[in-house]
């Protein structure tokens, strides 16, 4: 992107800051990035030009003029993420878009679980210890699972995620439905946060950043 960004902007090196980073593996429905260039073109134009020099695994949905104080990153109100898992027959074809797990999961406990990941909290207990932020007090707004045929969708809303977050919680969820997590426990991870969750992370291959509002 920067390097069509540059072509563009009279090759001038141009920085693309985003709405946040997403782990390698890790597909985007709607991703968010702002960039200050200095020619004359029109919204339309830049789509169609960006489009032209990037690789198709990319694709501008759409372009348009902001404030100049205007930051993908930091002026994000909330973010939700989605992870597909099929828990048919294994699909080869989708291997790299949708978790594999191929085993049934009990959709009326996943319910009741993921509810209450909702609320501002601590999350360090879900989160990767190679993350080292000042915090990781987050606000999750919505948090729900649902079945269609042989795929489950996971679904998070919330201020801001942080490094495998999304991941472990889907795999935390996973491990309780296969029976190898005790039930009725986030909460006892959320109120002592210090006490990590002992569970298979989630592969990224079926997370999904759907979308992003400011």
């Amino acid at each position: 992107m920067e390097k069509a960004l540059k072509y563009i902007n009279n090759n001038k090196a141009t920085k693309l800051s985003s709405s946040g980073r997403t782990d390698k593996g890790v597909s985007a429905y709607m991703q968010v990035g702002h960039a200050d260039i200095n020619v004359n073109i029109t919204p339309y134009k830049l789509k169609r030009a960006l489009n032209s020099l990037i690789p198709d695994t990319i694709h501008v949905i759409n372009t348009e003029v902001v404030s100049d104080d205007f930051h993908a990153r930091y002026m994000v109100k909330n973010k939700t993420y989605i992870y597909k898992v099929n828990i048919g027959e294994y699909n080869p074809i989708e291997k790299d878009y949708v978790c594999q797990l191929n085993k049934e999961l009990d959709i009326d406990l996943l319910k009741n679980e993921i509810k209450d990941f909702v609320g501002t909290y601590d999350y360090s207990a879900f989160v990767s210890n190679e993350d080292k932020k000042e915090t990781n007090v987050r606000t999750i707004y919505k948090a729900s699972v649902s079945k269609d045929k042989d795929y489950v969708i996971f679904s998070f809303t919330g201020s801001g995620f942080l490094k495998y977050m999304v991941r472990i919680m889907v795999g935390y969820l996973i491990s309780v439905s296969l029976g190898k997590q005790e039930k009725n426990k986030i909460k006892y991870y959320l109120d002592n946060p210090k006490k990590k969750v002992t569970t298979k992370t989630a592969t990224p291959n079926g997370l999904y950043l759907k979308e992003v509002k400011y």
